[in-house]
């Protein structure tokens, strides 16, 4: 039996079936239309009016042709688009295009290829290529949009001031002088009112302003420059709407082919390019409102380049203007509340009414009114944040390529310059690639800048070559891209090199660059750990030998020299590291157990991001926050991300808990070498557990307690304190009395610890015994002693809490004490035959005990 046959006959009618829990199904569904569908289409009706009739002004159609393309880029593209919010109708951007056809076959043919390129769309549609619309650059898109600003506002100001503008923008410039001395005081009145109402309006400041902001800006210009023309007697021309029955509609196409060819793909092109990135801006701003988050759908491009060529079709047929999305009215409509496609149809139903309706109140308005109107939308498509945009991307010469050739030689020839200029660009980024040679400390470093090809093979080849034989060298690409000439030279140097006895590591800006296994851990033993921005390279210091005693100010900030990749682990009595070694990544656990507070060195060692350790030393800002992240998404988040999938299926099991001070210097994953989902960290001021019940107590520790012993069953529960604790030397130097800040109400809780130090007020004497000691070697100061005495003093705060005082009578938790030396970068454990008197040892943790 074939797949495609329903097991059982009666499986056809499963379908019809509504599910359980669900009401049955009704009669038909009543058309219904939102509130905020109503409200968006008469604000966004209200902008469409004006802008409609001063588009058709400045192409030189006939004014019905802009409320034509109004009202069917509202019904037919509002029902038929790809994106439900999105208002198309006359766009500014198809203002120079349109004005050139008509100059050169005359509006009847224009209509005509209006419907051609409508036709064009719907086979684009069809063949489903919308996406590719977007492969073409930014800055060429911005670059046809200012050009044609440019355009526009130089031919309206001739209108402004009272004239009719020429066929080029370098005829409309020849002509300005001779129109500046021959103003026309009644043009430029109106111009001037309405320039001023369309600046000041959004701006009226107070309730007032936010009462009157609710009505568009260019509705109140044109609105108010009519109504003082009317009021004043003022004689200029207006608009002029002939009687529908001389309405011109389109005709057979008239003129070469390969000229009426050009004009569609020109007018194919401007139209599809943007409607399509007018969609993909309207989807940003749907993304903004949360309220519209599962309401409206995300557009469907091939859709909506189907519905723009059944509405040009339509406009073309009716005699109205081409028909492409309008950023200005989608905005208005995402922002006045829309929830649906109603009300980008309702407003075309308003502007079909009000072209029905309202003629003679519409043949009241100035045409140096509207003319100011659209001067003001051509100066804002020339936008100074593109402009900036694409000079931080280094297109700028793209850009004004494009904008100068659209200016002075057309719109389909200035697209054509650009996208030549950006392919050359393009190609000179992909071949230049700056490689240099420098020597540090005795490492050769090799900085390859840009993308590897087998152009610059004979540089690279050159500069590889003056790296001596036998010699530590880092080669550093910095670039997305090598092909396989450039790999091949650089694998062969490697090996030659190493052979030699020298020793090559090549690091990447991107997984998966590294081409040999990581070297050893000689010479300069903190470059695994160099991702951090505060680190400073030195050569490799001495560890300093058990029972040194260190009297040099331990715990200083100069004193911070990273381990060789990290402490070395612990004894067979501290925490269990399972870490990288469980998930095969090399990954690093987060403060609180979660995720990676490490990264993927280039060369495959493992080192903290940007956001963990420089946010502690030297300050962390908005823009490092977002590199440093970006890091640990280009480096990091490829190799953790199956390990943290299975924990996230999972969920966390940690072997332990962690308590530790939220100092900068201690990074926890680091000196445990532990992975996603080993520890279960808390981290506070002085690494303090406060006792229970004690008053002003802290219920986040206790219950962080709580939660790790009873919930997640952890096995130990580790106290970590550290050299230069600044807790500490509060509880030192802090006066009890005064005023009780919430520093002070926290160190309360460090005061047994204070109490436990020799010579404190109602401690033991200066010479009792029972002070902790660190590696057979008394406390450096007194400091130092403290940091020693509050982590025994925690352990024994630790045992006070019920569930940790259940688990270790059955046998099931263990408590470890630990000390990190910030300056020596090196951990040490307190001995597990440490008394309640404190007279335990903290012993060393050597690197021989990895293999116990």
């Amino acid at each position: 039996m074939s797949s495609c046959v329903p097991a059982r006959a009666d499986s056809a009618r499963t379908e019809h079936i509504h599910p359980p829990h669900s009401p049955p199904p009704g009669g038909p569904r009543r058309f219904r239309v939102a509130g905020a569908d109503v409200s968006a289409s008469i604000a966004v009706f209200l902008i469409a009016l004006p802008l409609s009739l001063g588009i058709a002004l400045a192409t030189g159609a006939p004014l019905q042709a802009g409320l034509v393309a109004a009202a069917v880029g509202g019904i037919v593209v509002g029902r038929l688009g790809g994106c439900p919010l999105q208002v198309s109708g006359p766009a500014a951007g198809l203002t120079v295009v349109t004005a050139d056809l008509i100059q050169q076959y005359g509006w009847r043919t224009t209509c005509a290829i209006t419907v051609l390129a409508g036709i064009a769309q719907l086979g684009l549609g069809c063949l489903r290529v919308a996406r590719s619309a977007l492969a073409v650059s930014p800055a060429i898109v911005h670059g046809m949009l200012a050009g044609i600003g440019v355009t526009i506002a130089v031919a309206q100001l001739h209108i402004v001031l009272g004239g009719t503008p020429q066929s080029s923008v370098p005829d409309n410039l020849l002509a300005l002088p001779a129109q500046l001395a021959d103003l026309r005081p009644a043009d430029v009145a109106a111009s001037v009112l309405t320039l001023t109402l369309l600046l000041l309006w959004p701006r009226i400041p107070g309730r007032a302003g936010r009462l009157l902001g609710k009505l568009p800006a260019a509705l109140v210009a044109v609105a108010g420059a009519t109504a003082v023309a009317v009021l004043a007697g003022l004689r200029l021309p207006k608009v002029d709407l002939p009687s529908w029955s001389s309405h011109a509609l389109a005709a057979l196409p008239d003129g070469p082919v390969l000229g009426l060819l050009a004009a569609v793909l020109t007018t194919t092109l401007v139209c599809s390019v943007q409607s399509l990135l007018g969609a993909v801006a309207v989807d940003k701003l749907v993304a903004a409102r949360p309220s519209l988050t599962g309401r409206v759908k995300r557009s469907n491009l091939d859709r909506e380049l189907l519905g723009q060529g059944a509405g040009n079709i339509v406009s073309g047929s009716l005699g109205g203007l081409p028909i492409a999305g309008v950023a200005v009215r989608s905005t208005a409509n995402v922002s006045a509340g829309a929830v649906s496609r109603n009300s980008t149809m309702l407003h075309g139903l308003l502007v079909l009414i009000a072209t029905l309706l309202l003629v003679p109140a519409l043949e009241l308005i100035p045409l140096a009114s509207l003319a100011a109107l659209v001067m003001a939308v051509g100066l804002k498509m020339v936008s100074l944040n593109h402009i900036r945009t694409v000079t931080r991307h280094r297109e700028v010469l793209v850009y004004a390529v494009t904008t100068g050739g659209v200016v002075f030689f057309g719109v389909l020839e200035g697209v054509a310059l650009g996208i030549a200029v950006a392919v050359g660009v393009a190609l000179h980024r992909l071949t230049r690639t700056r490689i240099r040679h420098v020597e540090t400390a005795g490492v050769h470093h090799v900085h390859v800048r840009g993308q590897l090809t087998f152009l610059a093979v004979p540089r690279l080849s050159r500069v590889l070559h003056q790296v001596p034989q036998g010699s530590d060298t880092v080669v550093e690409l910095d670039g997305s891209f090598m092909d396989h000439a450039a790999y091949e030279t650089l694998q062969d140097w490697q090996k030659t090199h190493t052979a030699q006895g020298g020793r090559v590591d090549v690091t990447g800006r991107r997984p998966g660059t590294r081409i040999s296994e990581p070297a050893d851990t000689d010479g300069c033993r903190c470059r695994p750990w160099t991702p951090w921005r505060n680190h400073q390279c030195e050569p490799p210091q001495p560890t300093p030998q058990p029972g040194t005693d260190r009297r040099d100010g331990t715990g200083t900030d100069a004193d911070t020299a990273p381990a060789p990749g990290g402490s070395r682990g612990q004894g067979g009595n501290g925490p269990q590291s399972r870490g990288s070694a469980r998930s095969g990544e090399g990954a690093r656990s987060t403060a609180d157990g979660h995720g990676t507070d490490g990264t993927v060195a280039p060369d495959g060692h493992t080192g903290p991001t940007g956001p963990v350790v420089a946010g502690t030393s030297g300050g962390l800002s908005g823009r490092e926050l977002a590199r440093g992240i970006s890091a640990f998404q280009r480096n990091t988040a490829p190799l953790v991300r199956g390990e943290l999938a299975r924990l996230a299926r999972e969920g966390q099991q940690p072997s332990q808990l962690f308590l530790t001070c939220a100092d900068s210097r201690v990074v926890t994953s680091m000196i445990t070498s532990s992975g996603p989902g080993d520890l279960f960290v808390v981290r506070n001021v002085g690494n303090l557990v406060p006792l229970p019940g004690e008053e002003s107590g802290d219920d986040s520790v206790a219950a962080a307690i709580e939660y790790a012993v009873d919930v997640l069953k952890v096995r130990s529960i580790t106290v970590c304190g550290h050299s230069g604790c600044g807790a500490m030397q509060a509880l030192l130097s802090t006066d009890t009395g005064g005023a009780q800040t919430p520093l002070k109400r926290w160190l309360r809780h460090g005061l047994p610890s204070l109490d436990r130090l020799p010579g404190a007020p109602g401690g033991p004497p200066e010479d009792a015994g029972g002070r902790p000691l660190l590696a057979g070697r008394p406390p450096a100061d007194a400091a130092e002693r403290l940091c020693l005495a509050n982590v025994v003093q925690q352990l024994e705060h630790l045992r006070a809490h019920d569930a940790v005082a259940r688990a270790l009578r059955t046998g099931d938790l263990e408590l470890h004490g630990m000390y990190f030396h910030v300056g020596e970068a090196q951990a040490y454990l307190l001995s597990p035959d440490a008394g309640d008197a404190g007279d335990g040892v903290f012993e060393l943790v050597l690197e021989t005990d990895l293999t116990a």
